[in-house]
């Protein structure tokens, strides 16, 4: 938020802020303890995002509701403020859902592991006007295969002098990591959330690894005679159920006995014979006959049950490769070398 230079042009709730902060924590607390919940959130939204007052403004507020001047200098109004408020009178829990709210849903206290999960792009977007030094604090804290993501796309010259930074930097001072949240959380990464919208490719890829095969395959054809490009960059994203034989047979073993009920030899029975040979010759000899027992015994099955069946293995497979449990054959960030 700009530095308000008129007290006029705050917001009710702005001007009650900047009250609760001339108070302090220990009095704007037990102040807070008489306001209602609704009252509680609007204030707290607006000490979070006020910033530094200007003391000719805290004059103005205090003189139109007290009409007096007290408090000299200017107050910070800050995430970190607000949260040492609400934790005088609020069950820790209750806080954590006042500020996630507040906040938005990729800040909050796990705020780090949030940043990580943004697109590589929008973090080096969001960093690229920093300084070097700052630059490398940032990707110090951030997961190291997100680092190595964002590094390149800042041109090899600063990548250079970044990576450099970050092998000098043993511990970054409390306070200086502190603005850098605050800076990150304030100024980056609520934009981030409103422009950084899901990948339309892997969105129309999760899309189409969820669509029935026949009918795939029916729009298959129009589509790489329609838009080939935008259709292929689609296919190299999709993962789908004859995908899971190229695992390693361990990888291909661990989504296996992710499945419950029916579900493999369900699936099993409605996959080409070459994929089912791949999943039978992961299993110990026992566990193969007693699936192929199974499979046998189950009758006629209809291919909806077949393909649910088998995006279930897939979502496994997915959630596997997320928590990396297994690795996938290819990712998009694998180079093939033939």
């Amino acid at each position: 938020m700009k530095p308000v230079k008129d007290h006029r042009k705050l917001r009710g709730p702005e001007k009650a802020a900047v009250l609760f902060l001339c108070l302090g924590e220990e009095r704007g607390a037990e102040l807070m303890k008489r306001l209602d919940e609704f009252d509680i959130h609007e204030i707290t939204r607006a000490i979070s995002g006020l910033g530094t007052i200007p003391q000719p403004v805290i004059e103005g507020v205090i003189n139109e509701f007290l009409e007096t001047a007290s408090h000299g200098g200017s107050v910070v109004g800050s995430m970190g403020m607000a949260e040492a408020m609400l934790m005088n009178f609020l069950p820790a829990n209750r806080v954590s859902e006042i500020m996630d709210d507040i906040q938005g849903p990729l800040m909050g206290r796990n705020m780090w592991e949030n940043f990580s999960k943004l697109d590589a792009q929008v973090i080096a977007n969001a960093v690229k006007d920093e300084h070097d030094q700052t630059i490398a604090a940032i990707l110090s804290k951030v997961r190291p295969e997100v680092s190595a993501k964002v590094l390149p796309l800042l041109g090899n010259e600063r990548m250079m002098d970044v990576i450099e930074r970050m092998i000098g930097i043993e511990s970054v001072p409390r306070q200086v990591l502190q603005q850098i949240e605050e800076t990150l959380q304030q100024e980056f990464m609520t934009a981030s959330a409103r422009s950084a919208g899901p990948d339309p490719t892997q969105r129309m890829a999760d899309l189409f690894n969820k669509l029935d095969r026949t009918l795939f395959e029916e729009v298959s054809e129009t589509l790489e005679a329609r838009i080939p490009e935008a259709f292929g960059a689609i296919k190299q994203r999709m993962f789908i159920f004859d995908d899971l034989i190229k695992l390693d047979q361990q990888g291909l073993a661990r989504v296996m006995r992710t499945a419950e009920g029916n579900t493999l030899p369900l699936a099993l029975r409605g996959a080409r014979k070459e994929v089912r040979d791949a999943f039978l010759g992961a299993l110990p000899a026992r566990s193969r006959e007693m699936l192929l027992e199974e499979m046998s015994s189950m009758g006629p099955v209809r291919g909806r049950d077949v393909q649910a069946a088998q995006s279930a293995l897939v979502d496994a497979a997915l959630d596997l490769a997320a928590e990396e449990v297994i690795r996938l054959p290819i990712d998009d960030d694998d180079v093939i070398i033939e």
